[in-house]
């Protein structure tokens, strides 16, 4: 008998790759997405007739709580959250609302209405904040320095305070930055590879970046913020199958899951241009507005533990992600 997996935001890039997965391995997959009157989801166009979708939203419990009881899952993966960096800090509350209590309704619904499920949390390298250390592992101290990464961190703690109380299978995937050509392009990653093709394909009108404004100036130029900030940045596809593997022990723990390495975002704006056959100082500025008000150190993530429990490793190396992300940009951006 096939087992049920809902996940909460199944449009996002995790969530649309962990339907892929799921649905490869025999699941039935339920999807949920916010009520909207557009229901233009680029992620999961693919996806429609394959899966399950229901409309539910982190602020409205009654919502969530209607879909576990009607599905009675065997799996539950929250995905969700108000990930937009720059958000975090002009929309506090909402940021608070979503990303730190949102999981909480998750938790507490299946606690209620499907105790036997296993849950899975997505959790953010952004609760280890500012810590001095060269990587992380899940002993590692938390400093979370952000509106989001602060919110991420009582969900995470939530999470494993429901393993702890209530007998839960619930646990917690401490994920690095993880990318692909489906990932938001309010992220620094996939704004270099999509400035960078419309920048090489002469597009007239670029979409919009996190402050309203083209991504792509008037003069070929792509605005960024630090240039010099490094991140440990792997392959989002890959990082879906961690969070299924979790689900499969017996059980439950938090893991950490990255590369080991890190790269600045100088070094993403190189790989984009010369992909491209352009040189990124002649296209790219640093402009203030898009400076964080507080910035985290560079920091690995030690992934030993999920290599030595799971099996699983990266296997996409930096320079080749960075590529096929500028490869699928080239085709949507003529």
């Amino acid at each position: 008998m096939s087992k049920t997996a809902v996940i909460i935001g199944v449009s996002s890039q995790d969530g649309s790759y962990l339907a892929d997965l799921l649905l490869e391995k025999g699941y039935k997959v339920v999807g949920t997405l916010r009520r909207s009157t557009n229901f233009t989801k680029d992620n999961i166009e693919h996806l429609l007739g394959k899966i399950v979708v229901e409309f539910a939203d982190l602020l409205d419990q009654v919502s969530i709580e209607g879909v576990i009881r009607k599905h009675n899952p065997d799996e539950v993966y929250n995905i969700a959250a108000q990930s937009v960096p720059g958000d975090a800090w002009t929309h506090p509350f909402y940021t608070g609302e979503i990303t730190a209590l949102g999981p909480i309704r998750v938790i507490e619904a299946v606690r209620s209405f499907a105790p036997k499920a296993k849950v899975y949390q997505a959790t953010s390298r952004e609760i280890f904040g500012n810590i001095e250390a060269e990587s992380a592992t899940e002993e590692t101290c938390f400093d979370a320095n952000n509106p989001y990464g602060i919110a991420k961190t009582y969900a995470h703690m939530m999470t494993r305070c429901y393993r702890e109380s209530y007998n839960m299978f619930s646990c917690g995937g401490i994920l690095f930055n993880h990318e692909s050509p489906r990932r938001g392009l309010h992220f620094v990653t996939r704004k270099i590879t999509a400035g960078a093709s419309c920048i090489k394909n002469k597009v007239k009108k670029p979409p919009i970046n996190e402050v309203g404004e083209p991504l792509v100036d008037s003069e070929g130029k792509l605005h960024l913020g630090l240039l010099d900030a490094k991140r440990d940045w792997g392959y989002a596809k890959e990082y879906v199958e961690a969070m299924w593997l979790m689900l499969q022990q017996e059980t439950p723990k938090d893991y950490v899951i990255g590369t080991n390495t890190t790269h600045s975002v100088k070094e993403v704006c190189q790989i984009a241009f010369e992909a491209v056959g352009l040189n990124w100082e002649d296209h790219v500025i640093s402009n203030e507005k898009l400076l964080r008000p507080t910035e985290i150190k560079e920091l690995k993530g030690d992934y030993s533990l999920a290599k030595k429990d799971l099996g699983w490793e990266p296997k996409t190396s930096f320079e080749g992600l960075i590529k096929l992300m500028v490869q699928s940009d080239l085709q949507k951006f003529k």
